[in-house]
């Protein structure tokens, strides 16, 4: 039977609520796991995401036999994937050798010499292929209305507004010459 994650940390594992991300970066990977850090430690948006993983994901599996991935491995990894718009090999790359990823997925050890978790690149396939493009926008629109429920204002409003600036510049556009004629 999967779980949603490990509830008892291991010795050495960093919890995923203290995990430092470095948001300067202009990589893809850092905003989205800024945001799956707040899916994580935000009660109400997790409960609401994991009972769409169990739905999915749990709901025709037996009770019995090995446990499998936790959901929210399936998911973080889900998430970066589709992010990075990534093939399986490099999910697997991730999986296991970045840092950071495997810090918010609560499975990187810093010290005491623990062995560390390692996924293999079918067992990421066959689970992570369990969430298929439905779900993500299901979960898509769960984080979007609670980040819209922060954002209302007392009487109701939402305050999201939109800013942009443009301006219209002269230019000399000429006609393509390989196709200009000539009158004569």
């Amino acid at each position: 039977m999967r779980k949603r994650f490990e509830q008892q940390s291991a010795l050495g594992i960093l919890p995923v609520a203290e995990v430092k991300i470095n948001t300067k970066s202009r990589d893809e990977m850092p905003p989205v796991l800024v945001a799956l850090q707040q899916i994580f430690v935000t009660a109400e948006l997790n409960e609401k995401i994991f009972l769409l993983l169990e739905e999915k994901i749990n709901n025709s599996k037996k009770k019995t036999g090995r446990p499998g991935m936790d959901l929210w491995h399936i998911l973080v990894l889900a998430i970066a994937g589709h992010a990075l718009n990534t093939n399986w090999d490099r999910m697997e790359y991730l999986a296991n050798n970045d840092k950071t990823l495997r810090k918010i997925m609560g499975v990187h050890v810093e010290k005491f010499g623990i062995e560390e978790i390692e996924f293999p690149y079918q067992t990421i396939a066959d689970n992570v292929s369990l969430i298929d493009e439905d779900m993500l926008y299901k979960i898509n629109d769960t984080v979007v209305a609670y980040g819209q429920k922060l954002f209302k204002k007392k009487r109701g409003a939402i305050v999201l507004q939109l800013k942009t600036d443009s301006f219209a510049a002269e230019t000399d556009i000429r006609f393509p010459a390989d196709l200009e004629f000539t009158l004569r």
